[in-house]
This record gives C-alpha cells, sequence and structure tokens, in this order.
C-alpha cells in the first residue's frame, strides 16, 4: 500500500537518509564527491530539516510503500513572488525509478499549489541530471537557466523549469 504523507520533525532523519540514498547515484556522474557532501551536509543538515518543516519554511511530503519510506518532496511558495511555488525537492529512491512513485509526489504538490489558490509551479534541476526528460514529460518547460554560489566555490548549474497548472 502507497501511502503520501505531511512529514513531521520526527522525519528529519529519514528524509536524511532518503536523500543519502538518492543523492550519490544520481549526482556522482554530475558533480564531484566533495561537492556532494558539502550539498548533503549543508541542505540536509538535520537541524536545517526540522526548522524548515517546524517553521513552514517548506512542507515535505513523505511517500511510504508498505511502511517504508521510498522518497519525499519539498515544496513552499517563493520567498520573493508568494504568487509562484516552487518544488524544491523531489527524489524516489534509485530502484523505484519508473515505478511511479515520482509522479505521484508531483501530484500531490500540484493539489497543494491549486488548494493555495495558486498556477505556477517552478523548480531547479541541474543542466546534466536525466531527471530534466522526467518533469518534461510532467509538463515542465524551461524558463531560463541560473547559476547559484552555494560557497565553497561550488555552483549549482541549473535550468530553471516552470509549469501553469490548471
Amino acid at each position: 500500500m502507497t501511502l503520501i504523507r505531511f512529514a513531521t520533525i520526527d522525519d528529519a532523519a529519514t528524509i536524511r537518509n532518503l536523500a543519502e540514498a538518492v543523492w550519490w547515484p544520481t549526482y556522482t556522474p554530475i558533480l564531484t564527491e566533495p561537492q556532494i557532501n558539502y550539498m548533503l551536509d549543508t541542505m540536509y543538515d538535520l537541524e536545517s530539516i526540522k526548522t524548515q518543516i517546524s517553521t513552514d519554511e517548506q512542507t515535505y511530503l513523505l511517500l511510504i510503500e508498505n511502511d517504508r519510506p521510498m522518497g519525499f518532496a519539498a515544496y513552499s511558495p517563493r520567498k520573493e513572488n508568494p504568487a509562484i511555488y516552487k518544488l524544491h525537492k523531489l527524489y524516489v529512491l534509485p530502484e523505484t525509478h519508473g515505478s511511479g512513485f515520482g509522479r505521484l509526489l508531483l501530484a500531490e504538490v500540484e493539489k497543494a499549489v491549486l488548494n493555495a489558490g495558486k498556477t505556477t509551479l517552478e523548480l531547479n534541476v541541474n543542466r546534466y541530471n536525466p531527471a530534466k526528460s522526467f518533469y518534461e514529460k510532467m509538463g515542465f518547460v524551461i524558463a531560463y537557466e541560473e547559476d547559484i554560489d552555494i560557497g565553497r566555490g561550488y555552483q549549482m548549474n541549473d535550468f530553471v523549469m516552470r509549469k501553469v497548472l490548471v
């Protein structure tokens, strides 16, 4: 049985563990090992995740299949433009790719955006990440490119993709 539920601060370690399991096979062909370590340590620090959840900075969803966490998503209104929602994170375990879990999580995020009375969802995806084709299949289009300095001389070289929800 598949369940998608809101994550709580008690789920922070589960989210961190899922990120570890997903990031290495996903980003090893794209990023250096030190950059992956740095990004995991900064973006998936347990206290950061707990703060994001407890302050509603980001809403996290957990996808659970037969009592096992398989993936997660996180979203929020954009700080600079609350009319647009941002999908910050969408990851499922690599062995579940093609199972429809990513599509299920994305559908829940889209439903939440529409329920908030908004119709635009954006995300960043690394320019070399094969997930770009998944997002295109889900109706996202490239809006623009951006390079983000994340510290220690590392850059995120991304496409910003956008979908208008109906």
